[in-house]
């Protein structure tokens, strides 16, 4: 029997058991289409690195002898669409069955499916053999509860997987979470280490899409490209992660630091993501080197939570709520994306820094992302869905399974609360805390009105007087709901009339 099987760009795993026979009666299909570059504007590097990770893949395909057709963007034959190349492929080759592996994304999943009641030939579909959890587990763990928490799931999974556990079933050194010992500011020790990742030119697939039309943002790095094409490369950065990095990763995770986008964060998302590396392998490495007495426990559980824990549980919240979550605006936030959100062009340094990052690099780690650029987004009432896309097409690890959920849900609280337990918003005092972004800043951290006050300052209280229906009765935010109450109606007014001033000015902050 004559089968067709098709590869996504984000399921390049070699591992997988499809690849474990050679078979000619097998042909592997991966392509290059403007259907996957143009449903959001995408930063350069993002389109450039999965561009290049396929076409290395399929290299390693056909030297293992397997049968593979490929679809360059700007092959003349390339009809820029998942089901007219297949059905195209299914017509030409006299195919006799098509299988695929489950997509990570609905409007794929969505998209396959309408093609298999279409074609006239058997069809099926195949788990990527990637993550820990299936699509509906989350989902069912929480089925008879009133509240899903991330720390349930969490402990569900170390259980499950007896990760970091004791022999009796209880967490090693008898905690499940040491969050609150990660949280240190980093100043300047200890010394990191320069990018140990290899370098890549690839400015031939730039080329071809400049000549291809494909829009994109950022700067692309063509001639010095720094993401993995393949495992081999994924397994050296996530060996020199292990042995140099995550010594410090548990203490400085949340740390910031204008002259620092790296500091000691293993820089594997993207690895991860195209499954190039599994989330089980990357857990068994770190908990080996807490078994092996080269970490601590606080470090091993702080990196483990945000593999076994968050990660799956964010792929199970969005299928569970998928698609409406899309959708969710809560806040009724309206406001656009800023122009300088696709230039960095802004006199907020944190902002500037985070941003200007993100565009040279297509990374930033999860406390810029939530609490620089996610804090102000929410605070300014920045539509959700526009940001959404934002995130999506900026970050280079950024697929809608897992960027949905952490920006609609995590990030703007625009469920809701089902998925953060309080909006994660702060006043400049906790970017001042956990960063050196405001040291020569063109705003005063330490003022609340007036023209050098910071804007995070009189948004951040105005955020809250003015969702005080919505957020009054939230056990977590207490504290700030009675210092709300106790304030001067005089100053409430102050608050409310600088924050107004910030927002029509948004676009000169």
């Amino acid at each position: 029997m004559r089968i067709l099987r098709l590869i996504l760009g984000d399921q390049l795993n070699p591992c997988h058991s499809w690849f474990k026979n050679i078979d000619d009666e097998i042909i592997y299909v991966l392509m290059e289409i403007k259907q996957e570059t143009n449903y959001v504007l995408h930063h350069a590097q993002k389109i450039i690195a999965i561009f290049a990770a396929m076409r290395d893949f399929k290299e390693n395909l056909l030297k293992k002898n397997h049968r593979v057709i490929y679809y360059k963007i700007s092959d003349t034959s390339n009809q820029q669409s998942f089901s007219l190349n297949l059905q195209s492929l299914i017509s030409k080759y006299f195919i006799e069955k098509f299988e695929y592996q489950e997509p990570d994304e609905l409007r794929l999943d969505i998209d396959l499916k309408n093609l298999c009641n279409q074609i006239n030939i058997p069809s099926q579909i195949y788990s990527t053999e990637h993550f820990y959890t299936k699509r509906e587990e989350v989902k069912d763990l929480f089925k008879d509860k009133k509240q899903w928490l991330m720390e349930t799931f969490y402990r569900y999974m170390r259980k499950k997987h007896h990760v970091l556990m004791n022999d009796d079933n209880s967490p090693a050194e008898s905690k499940w979470n040491f969050d609150h010992e990660n949280r240190k500011a980093w100043k300047g020790e200890p010394k990191t280490f320069k990018d140990a990742r290899s370098i890549h030119n690839h400015s031939e697939i730039w080329k071809e899409l400049n000549e291809s039309k494909i829009e994109s943002f950022g700067q692309d790095q063509a001639e010095q490209f720094r993401w993995p094409l393949n495992r081999k490369e994924a397994l050296k950065q996530l060996t020199f992660f292990i042995e140099h990095l995550l010594i410090h990763f548990g203490d400085f995770q949340d740390a910031m630091h204008k002259d620092e986008s790296r500091m000691f964060h293993s820089l594997i998302s993207f690895a991860l993501n195209t499954k190039m590396l599994s989330p089980s392998e990357v857990v068994l490495e770190v908990e080996k080197s807490y078994l092996n007495q080269k970490i601590p426990i606080q470090t091993a559980e702080g990196f483990i939570r945000q593999i076994i824990g968050w990660r799956e549980y964010i792929r199970g919240y969005y299928w569970a709520h998928m698609p409406t979550l899309q959708d969710e605006n809560y806040f009724n936030h309206k406001h656009s994306v800023p122009s300088w959100f696709w230039n960095g062009k802004t006199h907020m340094n944190c902002l500037k820094y985070t941003i200007t990052q993100s565009l040279n690099e297509a990374y930033a780690h999860h406390i810029q992302r939530l609490m620089i650029v996610g804090n102000f987004s929410l605070l300014a009432g920045i539509d959700p869905k526009k940001l959404h896309e934002w995130y999506l097409g900026v970050y280079i690890d950024a697929f809608e399974w897992v960027e949905i959920p952490n920006t609609l849900g995590m990030s703007q609280f625009a469920d809701g609360g089902k998925l953060a337990s309080k909006p994660y918003v702060s006043t400049a005092n906790y970017i001042n805390k956990m960063s050196n972004y405001c040291e020569g800043c063109h705003y005063s951290k330490n003022e609340r009105l007036g023209e050098k006050a910071c804007p995070f300052n009189s948004l951040y209280w105005n955020f809250f007087i003015i969702n005080t229906s919505k957020l009054e009765k939230n056990p977590r935010l207490a504290i700030v709901n009675k210092q709300i109450k106790s304030m001067d109606p005089n100053t409430i007014e102050d608050i409310k009339l600088q924050a107004k001033k910030h927002l029509e000015n948004i676009e000169t902050l």
